[in-house]
This record gives structure tokens, C-alpha cells and sequence, in this order.
């Protein structure tokens, strides 16, 4: 149990002044990331049913539903504000398309308000203790990208998890149950993405919602599996095809952080889209190529991403049929110069025009492609006039190396904060950014959720 007691360890012990600065402006634009995207996909379909489900629901007002208002029990909230924040598919990321921080941030935000506040500085250590922990399970497998199952579920649960149960204090003992009680709602099915159904979000809120709730039965005496990584049946047998690399899960833990790898989103839709977004706007801009102009664009990505991506079919939700669409997207970056927010609501996605020139997006997998990167592509396009443009992007904007500035993070949460059917006005706008910029100095998180009840 080396490595179990490794972990927890870490989950337990780390200070905020242990943490490298790196991390911590990480895990900052997650927050800031997140509050937006449940400020945009709070009117989503799913998102409603489910607020409306919860309500009717009713029990103990522990934690407030973001932009819906009204108060629950924690882990209702948790499910609740965690699907808000994954349903539009424009929160942070990591390789291979496992989401944490729209698990890990409602779970925690609800525990703060359970355990009557909580400081900034400890809701920060929290969050990238609890990230770090989901992102160094992610190490295990991702390159096989966890058979049929969701990443988000297979790894974030654990992020929301140990944050809940740090902000809500629990020792060591119970730390170690709270997260083996948290194996045992780790799941998901990767069809959801396949189909791009509603259950895709609701992955991430099962996990938010495990993550607070074996937190509140570990607190209480429940215990879980102690064995919970290298088991006979624990995670890494379940999820990991047994193979653990000790130095991947625990090397330099502490000082090397997996979550510098975090992915934000330049664009709108599922992270395997993003270089083929990228790619059509660089051609577009550096030969004055236009819609009217193509005859033919072929994009060779690899096995996974032509599964999930490689296809664009309007079916019972065009949303989401547009966001894990690379035809889709390549298209509406073609037709509208740009990928908003606004292009993947259903009247956009539904346009004629994007339909037709879609039919001229050919998707190739090419297995090579995928040895550079999960998000790999490479691009021809060819023009009636016959002309021809090449593209290669391996990893897209937003990512390590390749950073969004500050003013495109910003950017970014605006947009979000004002797209929703209740839109956050301008003087809560600048109070989170601010709030959320000096977030280790505030006495009390809590003090940010009425700025996101508009």
C-alpha cells in the first residue's frame, strides 16, 4: 500500500505555501473557467430538467444551485452546478478529454458552504491537492484512453473527493475512506460522447456529487476501501489494466504537477476539435481562402479522435451533435470566421449552408497522427481554383506551451458570462474576475456565490 499511503499523505499534509506558484495561477483560471461555463450552460436542457428535478426533490439548504438560486442538500448542489459547468463542453481539460475541474470546483464550492466558510487559501490548496491527485491517476492510463469508459468519471470524482474533505476536515483516516468510497462512483460510459447525448454532462455531476458525498460518509464514520489503487480490484485493476509506473503516480509529488497540463479552451467544443477549429481559421487568414472557395478539405486525425469527432449528424441534441463534430466545426469556422457560443445553439447548427459545405469535410483516420498527440491533425484543403493548403497543428491553442494570455482567459469567461438565458451583469463580471485573481487573500469563498445569482 506504498503508494495508497503516498497519496493520502499528500492529500492530507500539503500546505498552501508548499505549493509552487505555477499550479496555483492554474488552478486560479480553472475557477475563474468554471464559474463561467455555469454561468453559460446553466439554461442548457439538461441542466434545467435537472434544477427542476433537485427542487422538487427538496431536503436540508446546505449549498446554493449557481444562476438557478435556491438551496439543497451539498451533493444535489454539487451534481447540479457540476453538470451546468460541463454542458456546453467549454471548461479545462486534459488528455485524453477528462474534465476535473467541473467536478472538483462545485463539490468544493458546496463544501465551504456545508462547512459554515472557508478561506481562499484553503479553498485553493484543496482544489489543486484534489486536481493534482485526479490528474496523477489520469497518468496511469491515458494513452490507452480507458477502453469504453469516461475519463471524467474513471478520474475526477477523486479531485472532488479530497478537496470536500479537506475543506470539511477530515483526518487522515478519514481522508483514505473518502477516497476509497469515491472508487465505487468512478465510471461513465465514453458512448455518451459518441452519440453527444445529455448524459455526457451528467457524468461530470454524478462525479462532483460522489466526490462531497463519500467525503460526508467518511466524516461520519463510513469506511471504504483502503487498497483503493493497487488492490486486487482496486482502480488501477478496474481502470488502469493493473500497470502502475510508481514514479508517474507519486514521482516528485509535490513538486512536479500534472495539472500544468490543464487544456483552456480557445474554442467552444469538445477538446478533440480544437486543432481542426485552429487549423481551417489559420488557412482562412494566411490565403484569404472563404467558404465559397472549397472543393474538398480532408483531416486525418487518429482512431480515438475519429470515433468520437469524425462524424456530424443532427440528432436529438444539435448542440452537443455540433461540439464532438469536426465536419461541424471546421464548417462553421468556415461560414462564420470565428467558433462562438452562439454557433452551436440549434438554429445555428441547423443552417443549410454549414450542412452542405460539412459533405466536403472528410475525416481520415491515420493511426500515425495520433502518436504526436491524442489532438492531432493534419489538413488539406482544396479550392475549385485548385490551389492547395497543408496544416499541421498537434496541439492546439490553450494548451502548455502554446498558453492563452490572461486577456484570452478573461475574454473567454465574459463571453461565457453573458451568453446564458440569465447573463451575470457587468459589475458581478468584474468582481469575480478581481475576487477570483486575489482569491488566497479572501477570508471567505463563499462571498463569491450571490455575484453568480443574476
Amino acid at each position: 500500500m506504498e503508494l495508497e499511503n503516498r497519496l493520502v499523505e499528500y492529500a492530507v499534509d500539503t500546505k498552501f505555501s508548499d505549493i509552487p506558484q505555477k499550479p496555483v495561477n492554474v488552478v486560479k483560471e480553472i475557477i475563474l473557467g468554471i464559474f463561467g461555463s455555469i454561468a453559460a450552460g446553466a439554461y442548457s436542457g439538461e441542466c434545467v430538467s435537472l434544477a427542476q428535478l433537485l427542487k422538487e426533490m427538496g431536503g436540508k439548504p446546505e449549498a446554493t444551485i449557481l444562476i438557478h438560486g435556491g438551496k439543497l442538500p451539498g451533493h444535489c448542489v454539487a451534481i447540479a452546478n457540476a453538470t451546468m459547468a460541463q454542458s456546453l463542453d467549454y471548461d479545462d481539460a486534459v488528455v485524453p478529454g477528462v474534465h476535473i475541474g467541473c467536478v472538483s470546483v462545485p463539490a468544493a464550492l458546496a463544501a465551504a458552504e456545508i462547512a459554515g466558510g472557508c478561506s481562499g487559501r484553503d479553498f485553493l490548496t484543496a482544489l489543486t491537492v484534489g486536481i493534482e491527485f485526479a490528474n496523477r491517476l489520469n497518468t496511469i492510463n491515458f494513452a490507452s484512453f480507458y477502453g469504453g469508459f469516461h475519463g471524467t468519471g474513471v478520474c475526477a470524482v477523486f479531485g472532488a473527493s479530497i478537496a470536500a474533505s479537506r475543506i470539511l476536515g477530515l483526518n487522515a483516516e478519514q481522508m483514505r475512506d473518502a477516497i476509497g468510497l469515491a472508487l465505487n462512483w468512478a465510471g461513465g460510459s465514453g458512448q455518451n460522447n459518441v452519440e453527444g447525448v445529455h448524459a455526457v454532462s451528467i457524468v461530470a455531476g454524478i462525479a462532483s456529487q460522489g466526490g462531497i458525498f463519500s467525503a460526508q460518509l467518511a466524516q461520519r464514520g463510513v469506511t471504504g476501501p483502503r487498497q483503493f489503487l493497487e488492490g486486487a480490484k482496486g482502480w488501477a485493476s478496474m481502470f488502469g489494466t493493473s500497470k502502475v509506473n510508481p514514479e508517474l503516480v507519486t514521482g516528485e509529488l509535490g513538486t512536479r504537477y500534472e495539472l500544468n497540463k490543464t487544456l483552456f479552451k480557445k474554442f467552444p467544443s469538445c477538446g478533440l476539435t480544437q486543432t481542426s477549429t485552429q487549423g481551417i481559421l489559420e488557412i482562412m487568414k494566411e490565403n484569404q481562402v472563404t467558404a465559397a472557395d472549397i472543393d474538398k478539405i480532408e483531416v486525418r486525425v487518429g482512431p480515438f479522435a475519429s470515433t468520437v469527432v469524425g462524424h456530424f449528424e443532427i440528432g436529438r441534441n444539435p448542440t452537443m451533435n455540433a461540439q464532438f463534430s469536426i465536419p461541424y466545426c471546421v464548417s462553421n469556422a468556415l461560414t462564420r470566421g470565428s467558433s462562438e457560443l452562439t454557433h452551436f445553439e440549434e438554429a445555428m447548427v441547423r443552417d443549410q449552408k454549414i450542412a452542405g459545405l460539412a459533405a466536403l469535410v472528410h475525416v481520415i483516420t491515420d493511426p500515425a497522427v495520433e502518436k504526436r498527440d491524442q489532438r492531432a491533425m493534419e489538413m488539406d484543403v482544396r479550392t475549385k481554383s485548385g490551389q492547395s493548403y497543408h496544416k499541421r497543428i498537434d496541439v492546439p491553442r490553450g494548451s502548455p506551451g502554446n498558453e492563452m494570455t490572461r486577456e484570452e482567459q478573461i475574454a473567454r469567461f465574459r463571453q461565457c458570462a453573458v451568453f446564458g438565458k440569465k447573463p451575470l451583469p457587468e459589475k458581478n463580471i468584474a468582481s469575480i474576475i478581481s475576487m477570483v485573481d486575489a482569491i488566497e487573500n479572501m477570508a471567505d469563498v463563499r462571498d463569491l456565490i450571490p455575484l453568480m445569482i443574476p
